[in-house]
């Protein structure tokens, strides 16, 4: 048990995943050892940064979604990735952490061995899905070794195939930079990059929205981030109410509370910004090691936050934009007598950014504001799905939020439950198709041709 612990944390730690994939790279180019102690260092201390960043993030998020919810009366599931899986590691632990071993293995494996080339970085995510997994595998039958192999290789597979499926978006939001995404609300993503391509035609990217001169600080994310989140917190201070906020403010005046409170959101995604460029600037050139020799032309699949410095503007149309459809798809549940889903403002805000992104790297500015609208249903329609295939494990105040989950939680449970344990067999024989002919999604590199024949 303490060694699968100790497996587990290291493989849940992206910044010590990305630091030995580095080091590897850095080994097999033969470089100078000075040379392979800072290119190991750089992902380490870059991602360390990016998580700095996502937690002032998400710690300040969370009064913001109290004062909202006590504000205006809302009561209901609130969508929370670490939340359920803390829950759920009571009882599914060993079975979790062997998932998540046997993934990571599969998905190298399968890098190695087939033209899906895609390395999955975002080690905390595989922990994710490695706990869904065990939770939907258990709750239709499955246990043991047979639960353990088929959600290490399910973890493995997708881990693999999912950037294959967007990733002639990825390189259109990337500018061409071969990185992948490695997120499991890729699924949202795609989707909103999709509906750019079909809305936005002629819509100019958010990049180059004119500003006035007198407004020209606004180009300076730093600044309008923390301008338009500070609106945010004043409006839901004033409809919490003083007392309210008192009791989260600590005694400090609730105004003041709230002003500083978006200011400091602004600054965890400046720390965020400046992770992703350090982590940048040493994993790509290290990954030519792993491409060269280890695993041919590999691909690093990493966290959707390392997409944000590709288009600041995009990033906070995308928040607004999708907490706006969770919003919506909020008050529909509630309409049709469905628990609610309280849109949390942590999945809304990454993966609402990242659908901005590339939706606006298809269709411009419709295509981010349409592209996330879109993917802010799908936070709130998608959960409440997915709740009745978690079983007890969802009957909580929270359960999984991104996309992929939602998606492949009801797939394999509903499989389950309709066909047996012959219906995850077929889902499985289907993966196995795809990895065996990978003519049906196409990896990176043939993915760049087509977006250069589509340029």
């Amino acid at each position: 048990m303490a060694i699968l612990n100790f497996f587990r944390d290291i493989l849940s730690e992206p910044a010590f995943l990305m630091g030995l994939i580095a080091m590897v790279g850095l080994i097999a180019l033969k470089s100078p050892s000075h040379k392979i102690l800072t290119g190991t260092l750089g992902p380490i201390l870059g991602y360390i940064m990016l998580s700095a960043g996502a937690d002032v993030i998400s710690s300040n998020l969370t009064p913001l979604s109290e004062m909202i919810e006590f504000g205006f009366n809302i009561r209901g599931v609130v969508p929370n990735n670490e939340a359920v899986t803390s829950v759920a590691q009571t009882v599914l632990g060993v079975e979790t952490m062997s998932i998540l071993i046997l993934g990571l293995i599969f998905n190298v494996l399968i890098a190695r061995f087939t033209r899906y080339k895609y390395v999955f970085l975002t080690g905390h995510h595989s922990f994710f899905m490695a706990c869904l997994l065990s939770a939907v595998l258990g709750a239709i039958g499955f246990e043991g070794w047979s639960l353990i192999l088929i959600g290490g290789f399910f973890l493995g597979a997708w881990s693999s195939i999912s950037p294959a499926i967007g990733q002639k978006y990825t390189l259109l939001a990337t500018d061409g930079d071969e990185v992948a995404m490695g997120h499991f609300g890729s699924i949202g993503y795609y989707i909103s990059a999709a509906i750019g391509s079909l809305v936005g035609k002629n819509s100019k990217s958010t990049e180059d929205i004119k500003v006035p001169e007198k407004w020209s600080f606004l180009r300076n994310t730093t600044i309008s981030t923390a301008l338009t989140m500070v609106i945010f917190y004043l409006v839901a201070a004033i409809a919490a109410g003083s007392e309210f906020v008192t009791t989260l403010s600590g005694g400090t005046s609730p105004y003041i509370y709230a002003i500083m409170s978006g200011l400091r959101f602004a600054v965890g995604v400046a720390i965020v910004y400046a992770g992703v460029r350090m982590i940048l600037a040493d994993l790509i050139p290290a990954f030519q090691g792993i491409a060269t020799k280890i695993i041919p032309n590999a691909v690093p699949a990493v966290d959707c936050a390392v997409f944000f410095p590709y288009a600041p503007t995009a990033v906070i149309l995308g928040f607004i934009s999708s907490f706006i459809g969770g919003l919506l798809g909020m008050f529909i549940l509630g309409f049709a007598g469905s628990v609610l889903i309280i849109p949390g403002l942590v999945p809304h805000f990454f993966c609402g950014a990242t659908a901005g992104v590339y939706g606006n790297a298809t269709g411009g500015r419709k295509g981010a504001v349409i592209g996330s609208f879109v993917n802010g249903l799908g936070l709130a329609f998608i959960p409440a799905l997915l709740l009745p295939v978690l079983g007890d494990l969802g009957f909580g105040n929270t359960t999984f939020g991104d996309i992929d989950f939602g998606v492949i939680g009801i797939l394999l449970g509903k499989s389950g439950e309709w066909l047996g344990n012959i219906g995850v067999y077929i889902i499985i024989a289907v993966l196995l198709i795809v990895l065996v002919l990978p003519n049906i999604l196409r990896p990176s590199t043939v993915a760049l041709n087509n977006v250069e024949m589509e340029e």
